[in-house]
This record gives structure tokens, sequence and C-alpha cells, in this order.
């Protein structure tokens, strides 16, 4: 009875590393990095930033530029450019600025950016993954308005970033 369950248990873990071989293989293949694969300087560059529904002075879209951190080179830095003049409502938001600096992280397939209008204090949050199958090319999520003028209640609004050829 233990033999059988040796060879069972052997079969399965063979078969597992097999299947787990064979998705690797395929990603290496297509040169398509997974999602957990992806390093930061992947995301070096220009992006476009859609949001769906944005806030009352704030555009629905966005030029994003990243690059590498100047002090953490693991990490990424950059700016976000908003059109306030494209926005809705009668005049911009306050606490967000036209131009607004970025740094953050890529943990485990996670974007996770603050945005400070004021170099200063935190006046957005973006958490964002990879759209599967778009090679770190897409990623989708939510940003938050952090601003001291956001109301508590702030509902998170969605993003799209895409990177530019």
């Amino acid at each position: 009875m233990t033999s059988n369950f040796r060879r069972i248990a052997l079969f399965l873990i063979a078969s597992c590393a097999l299947f787990s071989g064979a998705r690797a293989q395929n990603n290496t293949e297509t040169g398509c990095p997974t999602a957990t694969a992806l390093k930061a300087e992947q995301l070096y560059g220009l992006w476009t930033a859609r949001f769906s529904n944005p806030p009352a002075g704030l555009p629905s879209q966005a030029t994003v530029q990243l690059q590498r951190h100047a002090e953490f080179t693991e990490s990424l830095a950059g700016t976000v450019s908003r059109d306030l003049g494209s926005a809705t409502g009668a005049k911009a938001i306050a606490g967000h600025a036209a131009k607004a600096a970025l740094a953050g992280d890529l943990e485990d397939g996670m974007l996770l950016l603050d945005e400070s209008s004021d170099h200063l204090s935190i006046t957005g949050t973006w958490n964002g993954e990879m759209v599967p199958g778009s090679c770190g090319k897409v990623f989708q999520g939510q940003w938050k308005d952090t601003s001291s003028s956001a109301a508590p209640n702030a509902p998170d609004v969605a993003f799209t970033l895409t990177k530019l050829p």
C-alpha cells in the first residue's frame, strides 16, 4: 500500500514539474515576462494614464514618465503631468499640481506609486497590476486622492496605464 502511495505522489510531483516547466518555457519563448518576473527597469519610459470617472477638477488622461530612482536603484521615480485646463469641473482640484512627482516600487507584479504635488506630502496613491498577456506594457488599478483637500471618503478611481512606444 505504501509503495502505491509513493508512486502516485511521485507521479503527481512529476506532473506538476512538467506543467510548470512548460508554462515557464512558453513565457521565455514569447519573451513576455510574467508579472512577478518584471523588473522596475522594464517600466522606464513614457506612459499614458487614463482614468475612469476622475473627480471634478482632474482630467481623464495624464502622461507618466518613469525612471530609476536616484537613491534606491531597485525603485521607481518620475512624474505625472496633467492638463488641468481640460479637467471637468469649474477649476483644478485643490491640492493637485499640473506636474507631480512619483516614487514607488514594483513588488511581486504590483505597481505601487506615491504621488506628491508639493514634493512634501503624498497627494495620491497608485496601486496597479500588470494586465495578463500585456508583457508589462499595460497596468490597471486604482488611484486614490490623498491630498489635504480630499474628502475622507474619496472614492478610488480606476486607471489604465499604457506604455508608449
